[in-house]
């Protein structure tokens, strides 16, 4: 099985395990896999991109706080009376501007437009009707180093449990319960966690 949006390669986590040969290659793509949909899951975003994919948001106050994480826009368009035809285009740095200002060289993702020029996001009395529409590539920069290394650990332990019964990995006397999140692991995610408006 090919790695599909993977945060580490099969390379990394053979190096981490110390393993030479190509026996377990199928096994360790799938620790991979797995432990890169786990992130997905505990951390409500993902870190690879989509592309040309077409999203629309509300306004908030004079912004509009982006639900997804956003690496560029090709077209955005607003809805101005409500029929949801989304027939003005604006223009970057004339009509809006994304923040953080610098995302690009930050390796972090958009999480913010901001009216600058003479138009304005439409607002309408329904609570929360999108009126933006956005075509971009939607995710993040490039993986993080902190989610990679949390890949790396996450498939180590996802592929020792093929040898682990029933949850238990066996070291000489002692024996240890493989747990929900790993400390480590936590540590290296928590600050991409998307806990509410990214």
């Amino acid at each position: 099985m090919a790695i599909t949006n993977g945060y580490c390669t099969l390379n990394e986590l053979k190096a981490a395990l110390r393993i030479s040969d190509n026996t377990d290659d199928t096994l360790l793509e799938n620790a991979i896999e797995g432990a890169s949909r786990r992130i997905d899951g505990y951390c409500g975003r993902y870190f690879y991109q989509q592309s040309a994919t077409v999203k629309v948001f509300a306004r908030t106050e004079f912004h509009v706080f982006l639900t997804d994480d956003l690496v560029s826009i090709t077209t955005l368009k607003t809805d101005d009376n409500g029929d949801f035809s989304f027939e003005t285009t604006w223009t970057a740095n004339v009509d809006y501007a994304t923040e953080p200002y610098d995302s690009a060289l930050l390796g972090v993702p958009i999480r913010r437009l901001t009216a600058i020029g003479a138009k304005t996001f439409p607002l309408y009395s329904v609570p929360l009707m999108p009126g933006v529409q956005i075509e971009g590539t939607w995710g993040y920069p490039s993986v993080p180093d902190d989610v990679r290394e949390a890949c790396v650990l996450l498939a180590a332990r996802g592929f020792a449990r093929y040898n682990a019964a029933l949850g238990i990995v066996g070291f000489a006397d002692m024996a240890m319960t493989i747990k929900a999140v790993d400390p480590d692991v936590r540590d290296f995610l928590n600050p991409y966690r998307k806990l509410a408006v990214a």
